[in-house]
């Protein structure tokens, strides 16, 4: 029980968004005793995904901004004299400017509850949709038993890789490796995601269908909407990372299908491959070649000094104008493939950033992305469950009071948790919103701005619609944030069928709904229902939508938190950035500081390979295992087949 911890660990990490949980996964691994703890009821922190229940309760819970109560009076009992406290925030204040809208029939939601939901009592004051969120927020997570398919001495694997809406409740949501194995997942199984994409001329060619809000909420567990819109380099930290230490095995990932332009008020689609270039109608053969030597050269960019060093004082979108490019290449390179300011990119870092696109090209797909099946929120999950599998300990709703500080070292001793238990450990990985004010009084933090939109059509219908694209609106005002666009079709598992899930984001300047509206309606028709019945589809129809503001946390240094004690490491909340590198970096960071002569996640070891003593059992015999190895994984034919990428090292690499 999380009432009856031990009272001793090597290292206690407070929060499971993406960087703790790769620490705690690289801790577990290296033979560390970990304790891994969130004040939520869900994995993830703001790196989580959430069904559209889940994100209804979200969404209150951020607008209410609700003080969490003391379950311990006594506490501070626990203090011996020689010793000061470090107490921890309990209200998360990284959410602001929540502000949703519904452009459907709301009053026909009413009495919809959520299709595969277990009967539940009702709730006093709410109604429809906002009762199924407040209902869903005061359930238990989903108990063991109803995981049959997870081993007995694994209770972590049960909690630690269900989707992200924990706030589920007892809407028990089958795992993603259980999803993986029997590809039926949200109702939709494998044969039935082929005939998707198999006649996708004859849907394209019909008309939207009509989604009301009441269905959006009886689907609503075929939603897995991100709080942080993110996809992953084909070549880049996180990839290499879920290689090296076979993390990828709890994951399936999507290729992203196409990257698109917004220019002249247009949508368009980017030539960014050999292939692509050379098949594109929107280009002139004069254009084609241009692209084609520009891309050439930023391939090996260092070794032709003499082409750009006169312009390393120059904004990159100033050197695309010396090298004979149209405006429309100059907008593709800038905007779209090194996807770089305007006006704050220096020559270097936009060769550097193209370079990096070309290299993630031809991996995995003819774009230089992928995106993990389920919603991000699936990836600090996967590597809760390695440090599951390698021993770690897990308490979701478990808050934690204060660090116990010893004032002749300077060092944290231990932590005191909600319940009174006071748990001592070497280390401590705390990520920065359970830090208190006073700690964090000379930090500066940014801001991102965020929407997510529930929409009845792509930005740019094709002979497919299950497209997964990304974009780039570049801003109106010089020296505003560019807004990055991704679109999530049905195949992604983050949406019901006949709808895409669009994800914006950008730097805060204002409120996420200021910065970010005017590009919404760009792009998208945001009347009601009503007000468009009698107008041409034109452009896509916004079902449902919400903004908010996130605070980003990357990139302080650790030396402007005030007191922190030595062997107390911060880890950050999601950045602007459209990668995951900075996460991967800080992780490993802290985890060689705590121990440099350890490997950082190193592959787990094969259980053919291990070699037990005469009077060891091998795991087989004994009826359990603590291997992920052990469980019956789908083949990569079988992944492919569902249209899913399986993550794994290139035969031809080193």
């Amino acid at each position: 029980m999380a009432d009856n911890l031990p009272s001793e660990f090597d290292v206690v990490v407070i929060g499971t968004g993406l960087p703790e949980s790769i620490i705690a996964a690289a801790c577990a691994r290296s033979g560390q005793r970990v304790l891994h703890v969130d004040s939520k009821n869900y994995y993830g922190g703001n790196w989580a995904s959430f069904s559209f229940s889940g994100l209804l309760s979200w969404i209150k819970e951020n607008q209410q901004k609700t003080d969490i109560s003391d379950e311990c009076e006594d506490w501070r009992k626990l203090i011996l004299e020689n010793e000061e406290v470090i107490s921890l925030s309990k209200k998360d204040k990284t959410i602001q400017h929540v502000e949703d809208f519904c452009f459907g029939d709301q009053d026909s939601a009413e009495d919809v509850e959520e299709a595969g939901a277990l009967p539940k009592l009702p709730v006093f004051g709410a109604s429809g949709a906002e009762g199924v969120a407040q209902e869903s927020e005061k359930e238990c997570p989903p108990m063991e038993s109803a995981l049959p398919e997870v081993e007995s001495r694994e209770p972590e694997k049960a909690t630690g890789i269900e989707p992200a809406s924990a706030v589920e409740g007892n809407d028990t949501e089958i795992t993603s490796e259980n999803e993986s194995s029997h590809s039926t997942a949200l109702g939709e199984s494998a044969p039935e995601l082929g005939k998707t994409e198999a006649a996708p001329s004859e849907i394209s060619a019909q008309e939207p269908k009509k989604i009301t809000y009441s269905q959006i909420v009886r689907e609503g567990r075929r939603f897995n909407i991100d709080l942080v819109s993110k996809l992953l380099y084909s070549r880049g930290l996180l990839i290499d990372l879920l290689i090296k230490s076979n993390v990828s095995r709890y994951a399936e990932f999507k290729n992203a299908t196409r990257i698109l332009a917004f220019r002249e008020g247009r949508v368009e689609q980017v030539p960014c491959s050999r292939a692509d270039v050379f098949n594109s109608r929107q280009l002139s053969m004069v254009e084609k070649r241009m692209l084609m030597k520009f891309l050439t050269f930023c391939l090996d960019y260092e070794q032709h000094p003499d082409e750009y060093q006169d312009y390393q004082n120059s904004t990159f979108a100033q050197f695309l104008k010396t090298r004979k490019l149209t405006p429309s290449l100059q907008h593709f390179i800038l905007h779209s493939i090194a996807m770089v300011s305007e006006t704050d990119c220096s020559t270097l870092e936009g060769l550097q950033a193209t370079k990096k696109f070309l290299q993630c090209l031809g991996r995995y797909g003819n774009t230089p992305f992928l995106f993990p099946l389920y919603g991000q929120g699936e990836i600090p999950q996967c590597f809760c469950r390695m440090c599951a599998v390698f021993g770690g300990i897990y308490c979701l709703r478990h808050s934690v009071q204060c660090l116990v500080v010893d004032k002749e070292s300077g060092r944290c001793k231990a932590i005191v948790d909600h319940f009174g238990q006071r748990i001592s450990a070497n280390y401590f990985i705390v990520e920065d919103s359970y830090l208190s004010e006073s700690i964090c009084t000379n930090v500066c933090y940014r801001q991102i701005s965020r929407a997510v939109l529930i929409t009845d059509q792509s930005v740019l219908n094709t002979d497919s619609e299950q497209q997964v694209s990304i974009l780039t609106v570049p801003p109106v005002d010089l020296g505003a944030p560019a807004v990055c666009v991704i679109e999530l079709c049905s195949s992604t598992m983050t949406c019901m069928k006949d709808t895409y899930l669009v994800h914006l984001t950008c730097p805060s300047t204002k409120t996420a709904r200021e910065d970010l509206e005017p590009v919404v309606r760009k792009l998208f028709n945001l009347n009601t229902e009503k007000e468009t019945e009698n107008e041409e589809p034109e452009k896509p129809r916004v079902l449902w939508a919400v903004y908010f503001n996130m605070r980003d946390s990357s990139g302080v240094d650790k030396n402007s938190y005030d007191g922190l004690p030595s062997n107390v490491y911060v880890c950050s909340g999601p950045d602007s950035a459209l990668g995951n590198d900075c996460a991967v970096k800080q992780a490993e960071t802290i985890f060689q500081e705590m121990f440099p002569t350890e490997e950082f996640c190193p592959a787990p070891p094969n259980p053919e390979d291990i070699i037990y003593d005469e009077d060891e059992i091998p795991p087989e015999e004994s009826g359990f295992s603590n291997s992920p190895d052990t469980k019956p994984e789908p083949s990569t034919e079988e992944s492919s087949s569902r249209d899913s990428t399986a993550v794994k090292k290139d035969d031809n690499e080193e």
